[in-house]
Formats: C-alpha cells, structure tokens, sequence
C-alpha cells in the first residue's frame, strides 16, 4: 500500500470518529398547555422512557389531557387518557395498557425542582417500581435548609437552592426536567383543587410536540 493510500485511509478512520463520537442532540418536547408553554428535555440515559414519550407524543396522545392531579409544593401530574372527557368522576387510573422497565438513576438523575418522572403503582402491587406508560408529574417541592450528610454535593446544594421532593429519590423513574416554561408550572401548583387534589379550573395540555 502506497502513502497516498495510508494517509486517505488514516483521514477516513478519523472522520468516522469523529461522527461516532458526535453528542447525540437532546430529545425536547414542548407542551403546549392552557396556562402556558412548558419544554422537556428527555434523558438518553433512560431510552425505554424516552422512546415511549416520543412515540405517545406523535401519536397525540396526549393532546387534549388535563393536569389531573395538582398538589402545591409537590408536583403537577398528567397523562390520564381518561382525563381528556372532563367530567366529575375520580381520574388517575387511566393509561395505556401497559407499564415500562423502571430506569430508576440516582444520583444521575434526581427529584429536583422541574424533574419530569413516570408515576406508577405501589410497592406492595409493584415491587419492580415499573412505570405508568403514560402518566408523569412535574416536580416543584420545597427548598430545604437541611440535608442529610450522606446526599451528594451537587444534589445537597440544588435541594437547598431550588428545592425538590428527595423523598421520592430511587423510587420513581426521572426522565426528563422541564428546560423553559417553569412560570407556567409554578401557575398550575397554584390552581385552586378540589379534595381529589384535580384543579377546579380545567388546566389541559392542548397539544405536545416533538421539536
């Protein structure tokens, strides 16, 4: 083999490094609700999860769901299908069918302010803590002054700065964060809510996209 043809072969196995080793682009979703827009970003390091919110997504699945489920200092929830004939009736045990492989990452991934986590069923009746196929909340919470020892650094200081819910660390699956539209979080925990904790006021995700 000549030198020309090294050096082409040598540029070559380079340039496919290159692209092998490229960062794959963030999977963000965008929730067009009645108070407002709210972006998520989709870990890749919880596939399964983020695989089935892009396809339930495409599908429209999710057009016309009320945020069912809305505790102040807590979290927002959705993704009921039920939800999407309003009604009076109790709501929350809508979904798809099927559940998910938990893909539970802690420390990697935590219940901090704007977390995006499946909801799911139980210990006593899920003892592998698999996932809602469908039904996720937005996690607010509280800040904390106090934290214990033993929590990572990065996670103590976003605890006590932003605020979470830690009592559901490696217990749920997070798979995502909100990345913009927080605001409209923070007017949906708010809502006035009825002894089922489901807002007074219809709040529904008109339309979600993938951009």
């Amino acid at each position: 083999m000549n030198k020309i043809a090294v050096i082409v072969l040598l540029i070559l196995s380079m340039m496919a490094a290159g692209v092998s080793g490229e960062t794959r682009k963030a999977t963000v979703v965008d929730l067009e609700t009645t108070m407002g827009a709210i972006k998520i970003k989709l870990y890749d390091d919880t596939p399964k999860h983020r695989d089935n919110f892009v396809k339930l997504v495409k599908d429209g699945f999710y057009n016309g769901v009320l945020f069912h489920r809305v505790i102040k200092d807590f979290m927002v929830q959705t993704g009921d299908p039920g939800s999407k004939e309003s009604g009076n009736g109790p709501l929350g045990a809508g979904d798809t069918g099927y559940t998910i492989e938990a893909e539970i990452k802690y420390p990697e991934h935590y219940h901090k302010y704007g977390a995006v986590a499946a909801a799911r069923t139980g210990d006593a009746f899920n003892p592998e803590r698999r996932s809602s196929g469908s039904q996720f909340y937005i996690v607010t919470g509280n800040k904390y002054s106090r934290v214990p020892d033993t929590l990572p650094a990065n996670i103590a200081e976003d605890y006590k700065t932003i605020g979470g819910t830690p009592h559901l660390d490696n217990q749920y699956t997070v798979f995502g964060e909100v990345i913009d539209g927080m605001d409209v979080v923070e007017k949906i925990q708010n809502a006035a809510t009825d002894g089922r904790d489901k807002p007074l006021e219809d709040i529904r995700v008109i339309k979600a996209t993938v951009e």
